[in-house]
C-alpha cells in the first residue's frame, strides 16, 4: 500500500502573514496622520504680494502660510531698497496668518519683506521677497539703493530662535524602529523553527 504524502503549511505562515498585515496596517495608520508634519510649511500669500506693484503705500504686511504659526517665533523684518530695516509693529499671530503695521508712510521705492517663522511641528521656514510702492500722488522721493553691498538684514539674524526636530521625523523613526524589531522577531522566530 502506498502512503500518500501529505504536505502542511507550517503553522508560522498564517501568524507572520497576520503580523505582516497587522504591522502595515499601523505604518499606513501612522503615515497618514503624521503626512501634515512632514510637509514643511510654506508661504501661501501675502500682502502686498511678491513682486507687486502697489498705487499706495501699504500699512501692514500681512503673510498667510500653510500651517499654523508658533507666535514666538515668528519675524518680519521690512527693508527699504538701500537695505535699511524699517520700523513695524511686533508681529501678530492667528492661525497660520502673520500681521506686523508698517509705523511710517512708504514713500515710493522698492521694498523687501524678510520672514522667518517656525511652525508648529517645529520646522523653521525663511524667505523674502520684493514689492513696489507707486504712488502717483506721492511727493517724496524714492529711496535709492545707494551701495549693492550693503548689508540686507537677513530673515535668520531677526530671529529669535530656531527649531528643534520635526515630529514628522520622530514619528518615522519610531516607525522604522517597531519594523525592525518586529522582522528581527520573525526571522528569528522561523530560524527556531528549522
Amino acid at each position: 500500500m502506498i502512503t500518500p504524502i501529505v504536505m502542511t503549511v507550517p503553522p508560522f505562515r498564517p501568524t507572520a502573514v497576520r503580523l505582516g498585515a497587522a504591522v502595515l496596517a499601523v505604518l499606513v495608520a501612522v503615515l497618514i496622520l503624521a503626512s501634515p508634519a512632514w510637509a514643511h510649511n510654506s508661504l501661501r500669500t501675502a500682502t502686498p504680494a511678491r513682486d507687486a506693484t502697489v498705487p499706495s503705500a501699504p500699512t501692514a504686511v500681512t503673510l498667510e502660510f500653510m500651517q499654523r504659526l508658533d507666535p514666538a517665533f515668528t519675524t518680519i523684518v521690512l527693508t527699504d531698497a538701500a537695505k535699511r530695516q524699517l520700523p513695524t509693529g511686533e508681529p501678530v499671530v492667528t492661525g497660520a496668518k502673520s500681521t506686523v503695521q508698517v509705523v511710517d508712510t512708504l514713500p515710493n521705492g522698492t521694498y523687501t519683506v524678510a520672514y522667518r517663522v517656525v511652525s508648529v511641528d517645529g520646522h523653521p521656514v525663511q524667505g523674502s521677497y520684493p514689492f513696489t510702492v507707486a504712488d502717483p500722488a506721492s511727493s517724496a522721493a524714492p529711496v535709492a539703493n545707494v551701495s549693492a553691498s550693503a548689508p540686507a538684514p537677513s530673515a535668520a539674524a531677526a530671529a529669535k530662535s530656531g527649531g528643534g526636530p520635526s515630529a514628522g521625523i520622530l514619528v518615522a523613526a519610531a516607525v522604522l524602529a517597531l519594523l525592525v524589531l518586529v522582522t528581527a522577531g520573525l526571522l528569528w522566530r522561523r530560524a527556531a523553527r528549522r
